[in-house]
């Protein structure tokens, strides 16, 4: 079935897919072999017989033969590949190792030409120094001898080289001007006897060459061309060379021995039409709608004044223009722009302010106040604008100073960086010192607080007039009013002479600005009932106030201190905060002496007079509780004023803010401290007045002789009026009253009528249909004091309510309701008083006595009496016992109850 090796296959077709480059690429086998058997397959699906074997045997033999001599032949021609690469190889690492030794060789050359150069440019640099040394010394000797020859042509009077150089031109003119100031300098230090002649005709060929150069430099000003005022080099050069020196190193000691150019600059900065135009039309502008709305402190703050708006804008355009003349014309353009700058703050600004100012100080202290802050924002604005013109210090020079002014370089490279903002700081300086007489020392701080108590003054006039006039008729003496009558007689106080007293004059500015007077006038606006309530708006305006002055305030806060060390200087952010934060915590004094004192405190006391004043046998009045609620709201929107803006302009200083807040725990305290006095003056009142309603319970209220009457009346009278008041006590403390506040005084209030029904209770007989009566007003009271809303209140009326109902059982189950139901738990001894009081006492209460082991009634003793007279200390012994799950422990009395929930620092 087989053939021989090496014989060719059946199918021609085969060979094609046996050639070598059906291998190369990409090959699958099973595609490869598919391709082989593609036809044999094909016979075999369209032979009806067996499947047969053979051709398929036959094909693959032929093909792994052929393929076997494929292998060999690529087999062959790799080995044949490999031998020709290591020849390739062998003859490149031969190549490359011929180059490597060329490479060496040519850096070896070079190493050593650029050690040959580097020796003869050692050389050269040397020689080229020695050089420059001869140069420097060749020109220092021929400008000795040009200095010496000057110098004996003067002092023979001829003069004819000076001028023939100084008629060369700018350059002969520079070169003269350098000439004339050596030979100044020289004439100085020269002692021979000829000398003093010499140095007299020296000084009069300067000054007649600085008038030359002045003049030229006037006329070149007048007619308006920059480039022949470039003369004003060859002047400041002729005044002083060393004034490029004086820029950098900022000698002020130099300048002034040698002038450098200081007359030149002042003729320029004098002779400017933006200063002469200024002085002759210096005309001020009348913003009437400014000056309407600066006096008003309900108005918003105006941000332009159009007097000064023009100016500034007069300015801005001056100094773009002059900017771009004084860098073309001056060698020094910083320092001249530096003495213009500092010639419109003290002269144009400074004199339009100080009109502004005087104006408005005229008006009021609060227009002079915000006509400030306006000028300091706008001048502020101005500043940061001029900073932009920032010009450099020293111009290139020529040639013929190049040699000077390199040495001069080579020693100022350190110190120009640091000058690099000199205008920067002379604007700033400039605009501080145009803002310290108004704002050094104490002096603006107590205009503000001036300007904040004439306003505050004026606010609350009526206000104070009112509770001054109710202190007057209620004929008590308070603090207040003692303090009134004694500034009364100071005022009136006079002198031998006739004049005031300084301590009269005090008095009655005191006075004055609180707005009291110790003789009314009668043409005065007549006081009503609304000008001496408290008021949240009024609060607000208060605090808008207050808000208006800490923020011009922190705008006019000094950069700067002269008594403050030199190191705290360096950083001016600092110490402006500290000022700040002592400036604020003066403003606070002054607001918390308005609205706590003046204001909230002054409510307080009136209120407090008025409770005090009402006779106790008549129904007293709620009205102080809305006057709590005014305190209350008042202090909680101050409290958080403060904490809001006040305290984080403190947080630089923890000394100041920790004073801050002290005074501010004390101001809320004394507050706190009479609105507790109050409440309880308001508490005791309406106590006082329920326990005469209960007083007015008749005899045989629950004991009747007319059943049918008894039962047509619903509650007693007295029942009746206290549930009203009640009733009206809670409504108001509701409305008045919140959170802690609220449950304290309801809870005072349900506490002492409690005890008072008790003690009541104690009062009267009751009958069988009087026991009726009594339970539905006690049913009234449980159910009016449950509205209250108050928790451990209940616990108590319902004890009362218990305690009621042992006048309804029958005799027989009177010993079981005791000791086994709601009242078991209470001692015997402490219900038998009220068990007494039943009408049918008399028939089982020798058998009660018995069965509960309890003594007669003659003997008993007063031992009982004398335990439990007072029933509020019968309840503060039951007050330890706990019925269904305990009375619960109630507070007392108010002191330190009442609290402002607002109050930031705690206690």
């Amino acid at each position: 079935m087989s053939r021989a090796p090496g014989s060719s296959p059946r199918d021609p077709g085969l060979e094609e897919h046996l050639r070598l480059s059906t291998f190369t690429g990409k090959f699958d086998v099973t595609d490869f072999v598919g391709s082989i058997s593609e036809k044999l397959i094909t016979q075999s699906r369209t032979d009806n017989g067996p499947f047969d074997t053979q051709p398929f045997i036959q094909t693959f033999e032929a093909a792994v033969d052929r393929l076997i001599a494929v292998r060999k032949e690529v087999q062959a021609k790799t080995e044949q590949m490999e031998k020709s690469v290591r020849v390739s190889e062998r003859e490149y690492s031969k190549k490359m190792a011929d180059l490597n030794r060329g490479f060496e060789t040519v850096a070896g050359s070079f190493s050593g030409m650029e050690s040959r150069m580097n020796t003869v440019s050692s050389t050269a640099v040397r020689i080229g120094e020695q050089l420059e040394t001869v140069h420097l010394e060749r020109q220092r000797a021929q400008a000795a001898y040009d200095i010496i020859d000057f110098y004996n042509q003067l002092s023979k009077g001829d003069t004819a080289r000076l001028d023939t150089l100084r008629k060369e031109g700018r350059a002969g003119r520079r070169q003269v001007a350098v000439i004339l100031r050596r030979l100044n300098t020289v004439a100085k230090e020269v002692d021979l006897p000829s000398a003093d002649k010499t140095r007299e005709s020296i000084e009069k060929y300067c000054e007649k060459f600085e008038k030359e150069m002045l003049n030229l430099f006037d006329r070149c000003y007048r007619k308006g061309d920059p480039k022949m005022m470039n003369v004003s080099k060859v002047y400041v050069r002729f005044t002083s060379f060393r004034l490029t020196e004086y820029i950098r190193q900022h000698c002020a000691q130099t300048l002034l021995e040698f002038n450098g150019g200081a007359s030149c600059v002042q003729v320029y900065v004098n002779q400017h039409d933006f200063f002469i135009n200024n002085v002759r039309t210096n005309k001020s502008v009348d913003d009437r709608v400014l000056w309407d709305l600066l006096p008003d402190p309900d108005a918003t703050l105006p941000k332009t004044e159009q007097g000064l708006t023009d100016l500034f804008a007069e300015i801005r355009s001056t100094v773009e223009t002059e900017a771009q003349i004084v860098k073309a014309v001056f060698p020094n353009p910083s320092v001249v722009m530096q003495v213009f700058l500092q010639r419109v703050f003290a002269q144009s600004i400074q004199q339009h302010m100080e009109q502004l100012l005087h104006r408005g100080s005229s008006v009021s202290d609060l227009a002079y106040l915000r006509v400030l802050q306006l000028v300091h924002i706008q001048t502020s604005t101005l500043v940061d604008d001029l900073k932009t013109y920032e010009l450099p210090h020293v111009s290139p020079r020529t040639p013929y100073e190049a040699t000077e002014f390199r040495k001069l370089l080579a020693t100022s490279n350190t110190a120009s960086a640091g000058t690099s903002a000199v205008l920067s700081t002379m604007l700033e300086t400039a605009m501080e010192e145009l803002f310290v007489p108004y704002t050094e020392g104490q002096r603006y701080l107590e205009r503000e607080s001036r300007s904040l108590g004439a306003l505050y003054s004026g606010l609350l006039a009526q206000f104070t007039r009112y509770h001054v006039q109710e202190r007057t008729q209620k004929g008590k003496s308070s603090m207040f009013d003692r303090m009134v009558n004694q500034l009364s007689a100071a005022a009136a106080t006079t002198t031998t002479s006739g004049g005031s007293s300084t301590s009269a004059q005090a008095a009655a500015a005191i006075m004055r600005f609180g707005g009291i007077s110790a003789n009314p006038d009668r043409s005065e606006e007549p006081i009503r009932e609304e000008d001496g309530l408290l008021s949240v708006d009024i609060a607000e305006k208060m605090l808008k106030w207050h808000a208006e002055a800490v923020g011009r305030c922190i705008e006019l806060s000094p950069q700067n201190d002269k008594y403050i060390s030199s190191f705290l200087k360096s950083n001016q952010l600092l110490i402006s905060r500290l000022h700040s934060a002592k400036n604020t915590f003066v403003l606070l004094r002054v607001l918390a002496e308005a609205i706590g004192n003046a204001y909230m405190g002054a409510a307080l006391e009136t209120a407090q007079l008025r409770v005090e004043a009402v006779d106790t046998k008549t129904e007293p009045s709620l009205r102080p509780l809305s006057v709590i609620r005014y305190v209350d709201l008042i202090c909680h929107l101050w409290q958080q004023y403060v904490n809001t803006a006040l305290l984080p302009l403190a947080s630089s200083s923890v000394t100041t803010r920790r004073e801050m807040v002290v005074f501010n725990n004390q101001m809320v305290s004394r507050l706190e401290g009479a609105t507790n006095h109050l409440l309880q003056r308001v508490t005791d009142a309406i106590v006082a007045w329920l326990n005469i309603l209960l007083a007015k319970q008749k005899r045989n209220d629950f004991n009747p002789r007319d059943d049918d009457l008894s039962f047509a009346r619903v509650n007693t009278e007295p029942c009746l009026a206290c549930c009203e008041v009640l009733e009206k006590v809670r409504d108001s403390a509701s409305q008045n009253l919140s959170g802690k506040n609220l449950e304290v005084f309801l809870t005072e209030i349900g506490v002492a009528f409690h005890s008072a029904l008790l003690e009541h209770l104690r009062k009267f007989p009751v009958s069988a249909t009087g026991g009726l009566m009594l339970a539905k007003d006690i049913k009234s009271y449980q159910d009016i004091i449950r509205t209250f809303g108050i928790p451990a209140l209940h616990e108590r009326y319902e004890f009362i309510r218990q305690l009621g109902n042992v006048f309804l059982v029958r005799p027989e189950i009177l010993k079981s309701y005791i000791t086994e139901g709601y009242l078991g738990r209470i001692d015997a001894t402490l219900l038998k008083p009220y068990v007494m009081l039943r009408s049918d006492w008399g028939q089982f209460g020798k058998l009660f006595n018995d069965s509960q082991g309890l003594p007669e009634e003659g003997t008993e003793g007063r031992g009982l009496k004398d335990r439990f007279g007072r029933l509020s200390l019968m309840m503060k012994d039951l007050e330890g016992l706990r019925l269904s799950d305990g009375i619960p422990l109630v507070p007392a009395g108010f002191a330190g109850g009442f609290v402002i929930p607002s109050r930031p620092f705690g206690n």
